[in-house]
């Protein structure tokens, strides 16, 4: 079937709270994107916002995975996609994955008292 390379950057990546939902998938590599995004602290788990427009944008560290379509689906789960909290969109991210689409799951909620979390979880 047909796979989904996605960027994960919180609970999801390895050793973390979530990654159990991960685990079966194929790991490709660590990864940077552009410095177009900021990390915000939601509450245990982060939050990926769009930066590019205010110029405030940091070079987020994570995670690309190569995920089925079984496992997107628990993902969107897990996001609480359906529910508007997350929205799974492309994210542009550097060499060497510049070329290639990938997804990230973006936080739709209000980020104004949250902490900044810098460029990493």
């Amino acid at each position: 079937g047909k796979t989904v390379l996605i960027f994960v950057y919180g609970t999801l990546q390895r050793g973390r709270a979530l990654h159990k939902h991960l685990a079966s998938q194929s790991f490709v590599g660590t990864a940077q994107t552009q410095a177009e995004y900021r990390l915000y602290r939601i509450e245990w788990y982060p939050g990926l916002v769009d930066a590019k427009t205010s110029g405030q944008g940091l070079a987020i560290h994570g995670e690309v995975w190569d995920v089925d379509d079984a496992a997107l689906r628990v993902l969107d789960k897990v996001e609480e996609v359906d529910s508007g909290l997350y929205e799974r969109r492309p994210i542009r991210l550097q060499e060497p994955f510049d070329q290639l689409e990938v997804v990230a799951y973006f936080y739709l909620g209000d980020v104004e008292g949250c902490s900044d979390n810098g460029d990493r979880w």
